[in-house]
């Protein structure tokens, strides 16, 4: 298994223009943030980076909504996504659209988030599942140096892993797009129908939600009481005292 952080330079898209499908890719993440975006509610959401920054959220009850990045003209703020310039817990839900695949430290960028979300706040992570057609398609020498296959994929389940280190509940974890091919796509949509959940872990792409789940810590009391220590006076046992006798 490859370490998750790397000190190789990675080119960091901006834009789904600048993948291989990206709009294709983009509308499937669309459709399925249209079916949980009415499921949120809160104050606040982060988009970070290019790509999550042009994935819309119109019908998400979170109105006020803050995009990051760098080069993407939709952004509002910019800023690096291992620092990010918030406050603890100031968001209630964080979209991180193929971030974890182009970037050379995942563990501090996934820990970041988790700084700036609130308690039972949702993540929503997409990315490229290396045991599929695409991550088999980055091992030949030609792709190497391009997008999108020269990012660094992970697994769904080693992304998780991670998420329940950092105490999130996966609620979903849905990977699809076995055959990522645009041309006859309803006859390779109904192949990948037919298989089922055969061919669903080898899907090209993965769309995971979790929720932070935090725990109080409350003192648990025991239900067994100490004894009391052994008292050299019985419970029937009367003292009595002897009264002075009085001098005359």
């Amino acid at each position: 298994m490859k370490p998750a952080r790397s000190e190789r330079k990675l080119e960091k898209p901006h834009s789904w223009q600048q993948l291989k499908n990206g709009p294709w890719v983009s509308e499937s993440i669309q459709t399925r943030m249209d079916e949980w975006c009415p499921k949120l509610f809160g104050y606040h959401m982060l988009k970070l980076g290019g790509l999550s920054c042009e994935i819309t959220s119109a019908n998400c009850n979170i109105q006020h909504q803050v995009k990051l990045d760098i080069q993407n003209p939709l952004h509002n703020v910019i800023a690096d996504g291992y620092d990010l310039p918030f406050l603890e817990k100031s968001f209630d839900a964080v979209i991180l659209a193929h971030q974890l695949d182009y970037c050379n430290d995942p563990h501090r960028m996934l820990r970041e988030v988790d700084r700036v979300m609130i308690d039972d706040g949702y993540i929503f992570i997409t990315g490229f599942n290396p045991i599929s057609f695409t991550g088999l398609s980055s091992l030949m020498p030609w792709r190497k140096n391009n997008l999108p296959w020269s990012g660094r994929m992970f697994t769904p389940g080693r992304i998780k892993d991670w998420l329940g280190v950092l105490n999130y509940q996966v609620l979903e974890c849905d990977r699809y797009a076995l055959f990522p091919m645009q041309k006859y796509g309803t006859f390779w949509t109904w192949i990948e129908n037919s298989l089922g959940i055969v061919g669903a872990p080898f899907g090209s792409l993965y769309f995971i939600v979790a929720r932070k789940r935090t725990y109080p810590l409350k003192p648990i009391k025991p239900h067994w009481k100490l004894k009391r220590r052994l008292s050299p006076i019985g419970v029937n046992y009367k003292v009595s005292q002897r009264q002075p006798h009085s001098e005359r």
